[in-house]
């Protein structure tokens, strides 16, 4: 039983090209860069800044997004590497079959399921109840029964609302990776807008005796922060799905990789440090931090711009993370590891329609009947584990295949894969025991699913190799 099985480079870019899997190649670096946006700006900026600043590092805020923005940029070159090199959709999965073998590529993919499934689920429960939310303002109600996720003690049976927009951005995809990337870039504009907005308003609020203490819970504070700021940072690594999709792949992946997240960084630092400015930290412990800033300083209009421009925001981190695992469907199942059916693209929109709505499914599921708020961590592991791999990888790969084309080289490598490698683990192992027990039996139940199914319909199994 031979589970390290690898495909080679030649092969997996043959794959991208036959006629009844292949996808269409209609996005430029701009696209990507507005995907990579997409993914990162929304709960993050909206939600996360108030608590990290309240709970961990105070005005330090900026260095604590400094520092996770660093180990997101560390790994963010490692992908940028990989994708110029490997134009291949699967992300992390696909880098791992190429590197690793059969069974590594595998976990990695099983473990990416689990990181899109629950984003998806939980940006979609997160849409919900700020859609509820503006509602509210207009004084519409929905019933209590389909207004949140299944909980009889509190009467909540279903979350219509987390279904609907699942289905709405599902139907959205099936159109075509252009059409559907144009709405994105639409969207992701409006919402950079908002927060630069939000930046040119509250600048002139702010006292610089606010940032004073700057740093009252110590530097530990500002590492803790940090480790809570990671998760706002999340879902860069989706870019890297959209591979197989791109023209000039070797010269557009690592322009919208890195650019994305550069972008990401100046906006939350600068987000960060005026929200601390206008308001005392102590009183940032809130949902929606940047709004209640602005009603602080008795700006309620522009709050009620704030708070729309965190729905469009959330939308768009929804796209993004149903993008990514539709785009790992197809490339698993394309691998015989899934259903072949999954791999099947549309011959008019060239897209992976079963996929799609196999996404739909799963996030409908888990968004409108389970209440996941203490499985959002698994997102975090399921991250930092393809983060680790994928650094790990470009080391071996610059070993295994000094001669292969890549167009971006991660600069002082090994070095920079290894501070990567480092960063992640030290926010890995910082994870609750719980996250690990969840993370174990996921892991488990893949390894029944790919010694009962996979390595028998493997591409590379002995009865499809003729």
């Amino acid at each position: 039983m031979n589970l390290f099985r690898k495909k080679s480079i030649s092969s997996l870019l043959a794959n991208a090209e036959q006629k009844e899997t292949s996808l269409k190649k209609a996005l430029g670096a701009f696209d990507l860069t507005m995907l990579g946006v997409g993914a990162v700006i929304g709960t993050g900026i909206f939600v996360l800044t108030g608590v990290v600043a309240a709970q961990h590092s105070g005005p330090a805020i900026i260095l604590s997004f400094i520092l996770s923005g660093l180990a997101c940029v560390f790994a963010a070159l490692c992908y940028a590497e990989f994708a110029s090199a490997v134009p291949v959709s699967g992300s992390a999965y696909t880098y791992g079959y190429a590197v690793f073998g059969e069974l590594l590529a595998w976990i990695l993919g099983w473990d990416l399921i689990l990181e899109y499934g629950l984003a998806c689920a939980v940006v979609a429960s997160g849409w919900s109840g700020y859609f509820q939310g503006l509602l509210t303002g207009f004084g519409i109600h929905l019933p209590a029964a389909i207004s949140s996720a299944y909980n009889p003690s509190q009467g909540t049976y279903v979350d219509v609302m987390a279904i609907v927009i699942v289905l709405i951005l599902a139907f959205i995809l099936t159109r075509g990776v252009k059409e559907s990337t144009r709405l994105n870039n639409v969207m992701v504009l409006l919402k950079i807008a908002v927060v630069l907005l939000f930046i040119i308003v509250g600048v002139k609020y702010v006292k610089p005796g606010n940032w004073t203490p700057f740093m009252p819970f110590g530097f530990s504070g500002v590492v803790n922060g940090a480790a809570t700021a990671f998760l706002a940072y999340i879902g860069f690594d989706a870019v890297s799905s959209a591979a197989e999709e791109v023209k000039n792949p070797q010269r557009n992946m690592p322009i919208g990789i890195i650019s994305s997240l550069l972008i990401c960084i100046v906006l939350y630092v600068s987000v960060s440090a005026i929200l601390t400015g206008m308001v005392p930290y102590t009183q940032l412990n809130v949902k929606n931090p940047v709004a209640f800033a602005l009603q602080y300083v008795h700006q309620d209009w522009i709050a009620g711009f704030i708070s729309l421009g965190a729905i469009i925001g959330i939308t768009t981190v929804l796209f993004v993370m149903m993008y990514g695992q539709t785009r790992l469907f197809f490339a698993i199942s394309r691998d015989g590891l899934l259903p072949k059916g999954l791999s099947k693209v549309n011959s008019k929109t060239k897209t992976p329609v079963k996929s799609i709505w196999l996404t739909a499914l799963m996030a409908s599921i888990f968004s409108g009947l389970v209440p996941i708020n203490h499985l959002a961590d698994l997102t975090n592991i399921g991250t930092l584990f393809a983060f680790i791999v994928v650094s790990i990888g470009v080391i071996v790969l610059r070993k295994t295949h000094p001669d292969l084309k890549r167009s971006f080289k991660v600069p002082f490598s090994p070095v920079l894969p290894i501070l990567s490698i480092l960063s992640c683990g030290y926010l890995m192992v910082n994870l609750s025991s719980l996250t690990w027990l969840g993370f174990a039996i996921w892991f488990i139940i893949g390894l029944v699913l790919y010694t009962s199914y996979g390595y028998k319909n493997s591409l590379l199994s002995n009865k499809n190799i003729k």
